[in-house]
């Protein structure tokens, strides 16, 4: 996936306050092990450097940076450093280093479920006013929303990822589904559970589960917290209510009936791939990089053409018949280091970052749709990914996993809890999923 200042603003805070301060950012404990790095400073030839903390990629932000400092025209060279691979250690890294006053860090690559956590530490640059018009104008909804912290813009939307429902067209013409219009995940529960097919979902204890389980509530027109913005100890969980039951309900019965098979439990979103292109595949939720690597397996020659032939794609499953889904989102914003040198600078590189025309060709190359939907009218992107537009809408629809500086806790508290499917039920999941994590929000249990 696809990584402080007390929230309330008050100078010392005391007793209960303490317990505000932000857990998910306990990594500042540290802070007295690490040293500030030494900002980059001009280069040989005077030129000022700015480092880009890079998730790894195919090379295609490299290839970027390499752009925009010849468009820069010596007013600044971008390097990058390459990240650790998985979200969890790149916000460590990120944080350690941020916590220090490290000024060396002038653009980071983000993912959405940090950004709250970085920008309530103070650890981002206030993005400009003109900059922030400049850089959301013709850009999709859900990537916006997940760059936005308190009403505020704080990092620059760059990529954009969604989760689309992906099908077997004999499946779907089958149970008579008519794919050009929504459907609800009841009805593809039925149509897999009456072909004696399987449901490929993403049920391991992971962050996919988290994924899934905000998508489902979202859909139900709810929200996993009712009050993101709120110091831990007042957060309010939205589970124990319709929304979360109604989500609940679609786990447990995907948990229980056999649809979703027997690996499900430990099903990623590789698992759930390699299980919709078999014999019994039938209806997957999952990322646009199934269609690239089933083309590639096709050339390969280890899958058959007819495979690729038979794969359709639509938005993603409704939680509540006539109620539009809300898919989940991933991707990446930009965030500019609040204690560099040049942010004036870093903030003109990362509009050379996210233009329409870098952003169409990252996707083309590396796969990762552009959160610039100008970008979609690029005709190698349309050639690449013939779904654009589908991918488009859902990305404008998707809503972002609760966005709260205490993320790291509601999501491993909902891993937790709402873990295996099988044992997920409506009466009683929601209710206890609530009183766990509220307890850990609080300080009373430990995860």
């Amino acid at each position: 996936m696809e990584g402080d200042t007390p929230g309330d603003g008050e100078p010392r805070p005391r007793g209960a306050d303490v317990r505000r301060r932000t857990r998910a950012l306990a990594v500042l404990v540290a802070v007295g092990l690490v040293a500030p790095l030494a900002a980059c400073g001009p280069g040989d030839d005077g030129t000022p450097e700015l480092t880009w903390y890079i998730n790894p990629d195919n090379g295609g932000q490299a290839d970027i940076a390499a752009s925009c400092t010849e468009a820069a025209d010596g007013a600044y060279r971008i390097q990058t450093e390459l990240l650790p691979r998985d979200a969890a250690s790149q916000r460590e890294q990120l944080a350690r280093r941020l916590a220090a006053k490290d000024s060396s860090i002038d653009i980071m690559s983000l993912d959405p479920v940090f950004i709250a956590e970085f920008a309530e530490a103070d650890f981002l640059a206030p993005v400009p006013d003109d900059v922030a018009d400049a850089t959301t104008q013709d850009v999709v909804q859900g990537a916006i929303d997940a760059s936005t912290w308190k009403d505020e813009l704080v990092a620059i939307p760059f990529w954009a990822n969604t989760q689309l429902l992906w099908y077997r067209k004999s499946v779907a013409e089958a149970a008579g589904l008519d794919m050009t219009q929504p459907v609800t995940w009841d009805q593809i529960m039925q149509a897999a559970q009456d072909q004696d097919k399987l449901l490929a979902v993403q049920g391991a204890k992971a962050e996919s589960l988290t994924v899934w389980i905000n998508a489902l509530v979202e859909g139900a027109g709810g929200h996993i917290l009712e009050n993101p913005e709120a110091p831990a100890d007042e957060v309010e969980l939205g589970l124990d209510t319709d929304a979360g039951k109604a989500a609940a309900t679609i786990i447990g019965e995907i948990g229980t009936s056999g649809v979703g098979g027997p690996g499900l439990p430990s099903e990623d979103e590789p698992a759930s791939l390699t299980k919709f292109q078999g014999d019994r595949g039938s209806f997957m939720v999952n990322w646009p990089f199934v269609w690239s690597s089933t083309q590639g397996a096709v050339d390969a020659g280890s899958l058959d053409q007819s495979l690729l032939d038979d794969i359709g794609w639509a938005l993603y499953p409704q939680t509540t018949e006539g109620e539009d889904a809300r898919p989940p989102y991933g991707g990446i914003s930009l965030g500019i280091g609040a204690f560099g040198k040049h942010t004036d600078l870093a903030y003109e590189a990362a509009q050379c970052i996210v233009s329409p025309e870098n952003q169409a060709e990252y996707f083309v190359t590396n796969g990762n749709p552009a959160a610039s939907t100008q970008a979609y009218e690029d005709p190698d992107v349309q050639e690449a990914f013939p779904m654009y537009d589908v991918i488009r809408d859902s990305l404008d629809q998707a809503a972002p996993r609760p966005q709260t500086p205490f993320y790291n806790e509601v999501s491993t508290g909902l891993q937790q809890t709402w873990y295996p499917p099988a044992d997920v039920d409506p009466d009683t999941t929601p209710q206890q999923s609530t009183d766990f994590i509220t307890a850990v929000l609080r300080g009373e249990r430990l995860l």
